[in-house]
């Protein structure tokens, strides 16, 4: 059945957008404590958190859009995680760094160790191992927030257990 007269677009509303303040208090907790396993320290991961969320406020309009706007927020800050890195590496490169003092309280606590391990790995091992076997992503999730396959998740983390394994043996 076909109606006469001319036809009349209809705008349907989109969905409420949700606001970035909660997006923000919903995931800072969850987004700090990734990135102190992968930063090693916690002033480093404050500062890869802030700017992961400055620049996803930056493009609000369009992350919120996305179907999973925590995996960008993830992505985003792994990927500055890794920019600042390289350019740490460039700097070293150009100058002697002086030898760091250990901190004395490093193996006071269990997660001191277990950073101290994680930071022995390379780091996408680390990035991988962190979002599987401490966060719970499936290999699936993990390979959006890292930007590759999921197989190559898989086979980081199966490279970086190995590792583990490996120096576990020899410490004891």
């Amino acid at each position: 059945m076909q109606a006469e007269g001319d036809l009349e677009r209809i705008s349907i509303p989109r969905t409420a957008t949700r606001d970035f303040g909660v997006f923000y208090a919903e995931e800072h907790r969850r987004l700090f404590k990734a990135l102190y396993f992968v930063c090693g320290n916690r002033a480093d991961a404050a500062d890869m958190m802030h700017d992961a969320f400055a620049k996803v406020w930056e493009r609000w309009d369009r992350v919120d859009g996305m179907d999973d706007p925590t995996g960008y927020l993830f992505r985003t800050a792994l990927n500055g995680w890794r920019m600042r890195g390289r350019a740490a590496r460039r700097a070293a490169a150009r100058i002697v760094l002086p030898s760091s003092t250990p901190d004395p309280y490093e193996e006071i606590e269990l997660r001191e160790d277990v950073r101290v391990m994680l930071r022995s790995l390379a780091p996408r091992q680390r990035a991988a191992l962190v979002l599987l076997d401490i966060y719970g992503y499936g290999s699936e999730e993990a390979a959006r927030i890292m930007g590759i396959r999921p197989s190559t998740v898989r086979a980081l983390a199966s490279q970086g257990r190995a590792v583990l394994r490996t120096r576990e043996t020899r410490h004891e």
